[in-house]
């Protein structure tokens, strides 16, 4: 009896310290969770811009959390650009294809840096609204009567002013062959290259046909290698033999690079291009 009763005494005691454990465990948890956002709360209101962005960037790791997306919002209307341009950001990092009018919206910012955010979150959302930007970099003009404002697209223009824009903030691309944005920019000084490279590297998708003509373009005659270069990269992505005829002209290309590249993308498109539309008789 003693043994018994010892024995249900001893369970009755691991059941009451278990459910005290996971008591205490989700209290803990709570506790972790008001701190957490108490801590976020303090920096999305911080009088520092600097603090702000920091803050906003790291919404960016709360995938699915509808207050991450509503805090980004709120900070796309931010009174510093800087700010603005990672919130931009972090919602396309989170996948908020809610959020795509307000991205939009943000194309019409004063600021640059905050348009090219804004078109690179587009871009990974899949929203046509991107190629505008890219094509405007890549070409130094508009694509359309809509889109960006005459004093934009003066920027734009001007490689100098292109290079200072923080492009490496909004879009954070590697440019080429792993080389990290710093890294090619201390090799090649202030070259707006890596910006309209993967501004023609962006417009491989959009289905535009006077996207393609301006790849074309600039696959034969721009002046930077490496822009040749990532257009040709676009085309072959597009996959539409319609180029051949006109891309045999870099096959006499005295830059090595552009020839082999473009010798390479004929052959993969007369084997795989998609074939022109037939004509009705």
């Amino acid at each position: 009896m003693g043994f018994w009763f010892r024995a249900v005494a001893l369970l009755l005691t691991t059941l009451f310290l278990g459910t005290a454990s996971i008591s205490q465990n989700r209290s803990l948890q709570a506790g972790a969770t008001a701190q957490a956002w108490a801590v976020l709360h303090e920096g999305l209101t911080s009088d520092k811009f600097e603090r702000r962005v920091l803050c906003v960037r790291s919404l960016s790791l709360m995938q699915h959390d509808p207050k991450a997306v509503e805090f980004s919002e709120q900070a796309l209307d931010d009174r510093d650009r800087h700010v603005r341009a990672a919130a931009a950001t972090t919602l396309g990092q989170l996948e908020s294809y809610s959020s795509i009018p307000k991205l939009r919206g943000a194309l019409n910012d004063k600021e640059v840096p905050v348009v090219l955010a804004a078109a690179h979150s587009l871009y990974l959302l899949k929203d046509p609204s991107a190629y505008d930007v890219y094509y405007a970099i890549l070409m130094g003009d508009r694509k359309s009567s809509e889109g960006l404002v005459q004093s934009q697209l003066d920027r734009l223009r001007d490689p100098k002013q292109l290079m200072q824009l923080g492009f490496e903030e909004g879009i954070g691309f590697v440019p080429f062959g792993g080389m990290g944005y710093e890294a090619y920019r201390q090799i090649h000084g202030q070259d707006a290259s890596p910006v309209r490279a993967v501004a023609a590297r962006s417009l491989a998708r959009d289905p535009d046909q006077i996207s393609e003509d301006a790849l074309i373009q600039i696959a034969l005659t721009d002046k930077s290698e490496p822009v040749r270069l990532a257009a040709l990269d676009a085309l072959a992505e597009r996959d539409d033999r319609r180029c051949i005829e006109r891309l045999v002209k870099n096959l006499s290309e005295p830059k090595l690079a552009v020839r082999y590249r473009t010798a390479a993308l004929i052959l993969h498109l007369n084997k795989t291009g998609k074939r022109p539309p037939k004509k009705e008789k």
